[in-house]
């Protein structure tokens, strides 16, 4: 590819999609100034390992940093959240007053966690989230010192990779999930009873159809309860807020993009929709901040918060801010996302979210050790691999076929029967975690429908449980 553009680049979030692209960038030989922005003051960390290995104690949290495959020769700005964008003049704005021009933009900020709904009580000594650095290091402090019993609040992937550590560390560890099953909300209620088994076989004690209605503090400040919607009182001494995740796109309202709660809009090259839904050439977006048309989906906008969908998108992004427009490639990457739980390995492909059946295709599930294939309107769209993570390629394959569902693979460790039944996805609002991968409107700036109301994006309040609250 040749490039003849060395304006100055400007990337706004310092993670793991700011930093790949500035380093795609270079590698396609753009020498022009590039300005890294960040909140955080560390440099790019990896965030899986987080809720896994770190908190478990097995890896330092300084282990974290992310390799730098190249000198990117950037102008780092961390620490210093940016707070608003100018369309006008061009500039980025930061807390701290100063004002960052730019000829192209690329938006990286991704999320941060869903904190608890009572600002009085998420204060509470013992409260905790996980997504950050500094979170992981505090709260594995915090499990290290033995705690009597710990809660986690919303058993999507991160709040069951915590129970699991809380097990692994041998720690009494309580799970409530609003919706049927653990991580019904990204792999559908029938996969997660299945890991329903798993954590209760494993000594977790979950409740499901149950929310946390609130959190109290003893006289010294310090956690002492939980009252459960089931109406127990649970005496616990740390709480871990896994509500899924908020997109930091507040510093761009007003700015005259496409952009809200659900993600800034931009088309399959990455480039960002104004807020007239005319595409910009200019300014671009990638990773967990992103919403964009997926061509195997029917041009439905997605939101994915994987690792390598950040990865990907970040790559794809760079090349098209320096390529000449008729060199623009677009962003097809297949969702995948994968967490090590429990002594399981699960990995997801393609967009189990819009699936209406699954079955198992390969292996059994009494033995632990299967995959199951989703199905929307006869075609595949998705595979989960609970301990046999080699055949997700193979699956992968067939969603990129769009190949007829229920499949017929002869495979010798298919059951002879396929059974195939409800996904059991709960309805929008119920579970208490983030999908994951989801998909979130037709259009740039088309409202999110909600049993035909609309709203912006925001989630059902979590303490609100499914059916009746205890009088």
């Amino acid at each position: 590819m040749h490039n003849s553009f060395n304006g100055s680049v400007v990337i706004v979030g310092a993670s793991l999609a700011g930093l790949r692209a500035a380093e795609g960038l270079r590698e396609a030989g753009f020498t022009g100034p590039l300005t890294l922005i960040g909140d955080e003051p560390y440099p790019p960390y990896d965030r899986p390992p987080l809720s896994k290995t770190v908190l478990a104690g097995r890896m330092p949290a300084d282990h974290t940093y992310l390799p730098q495959v190249r000198d990117i020769n950037a102008e780092w700005l961390l620490g210093k959240p940016a707070t608003g964008l100018n369309l006008a003049q061009r500039i980025v704005e930061l807390e701290d007053g100063r004002t960052v021009p730019f000829d192209r933009l690329l938006i990286t900020t991704g999320t941060r966690a869903r904190p608890w709904p009572d600002v009085t009580q998420a204060a509470i000594d013992g409260v905790y989230t996980i997504r950050t650095l500094e979170d992981s290091a505090r709260l594995r402090g915090r499990l290290a010192a033995h705690p009597r019993r710990v809660l986690v609040i919303g058993a999507g992937f991160t709040g069951s990779e915590v129970a699991s550590v809380c097990r692994e560390l041998d720690l009494p560890v309580t799970v409530t999930e609003r919706s049927t099953a653990p991580m019904a909300s990204a792999l559908g209620g029938a996969a997660g009873l299945v890991t329903a088994h798993m954590q209760r076989n494993h000594g977790v004690d979950l409740r499901c159809n149950t929310t946390v209605m609130s959190l109290e503090a003893d006289a010294q400040g310090k956690l002492c309860y939980a009252h459960l919607s089931d109406g127990d009182l649970l005496p616990i001494d740390v709480v871990v807020v896994a509500l899924g995740a908020v997109r930091n796109v507040e510093w761009l309202y007003g700015s005259g993009l496409a952009v809200d709660a659900r993600g800034v809009v931009c088309d399959a090259s990455c480039r960002v929709f104004d807020a007239d839904g005319i595409v910009t050439d200019d300014i671009f977006v990638a990773g967990d901040v992103a919403r964009w048309p997926h061509p195997l989906f029917s041009g439905q906008l997605l939101a994915v918060e994987h690792w390598g969908n950040a990865v990907t998108q970040a790559a794809v992004a760079a090349h098209n801010m320096l390529c000449a427009p008729s060199e623009r490639r677009p962003h097809r990457h297949i969702p995948t996302f994968w967490s090590n739980q429990f002594g399981f390995n699960i990995k997801s492909v393609g967009l189990p979210t819009i699936a209406d059946e699954v079955v198992v295709t390969q292996g059994s599930v009494a033995e632990q050790r299967f995959v199951a294939t989703y199905g929307q309107q006869g075609r595949i769209v998705a595979a989960i691999a609970v301990n046999m993570p080699r055949w997700l390629d193979f699956y992968t394959d067939l969603i990129e076929k769009k190949a007829v569902f229920p499949p017929v693979l002869n495979a010798p460790d298919s059951p002879a029967v396929l059974h195939v039944m409800p996904a059991g996805f709960p309805a929008h609002g119920q579970a208490t975690h983030s999908p994951v991968v989801e998909v979130t409107g037709p259009g740039p700036s088309t409202p999110v429908s909600v049993n035909g109301a609309t709203s912006e994006s925001a989630p059902a309040d979590p303490r609100v449980p499914v059916g009746p609250a205890p009088l």
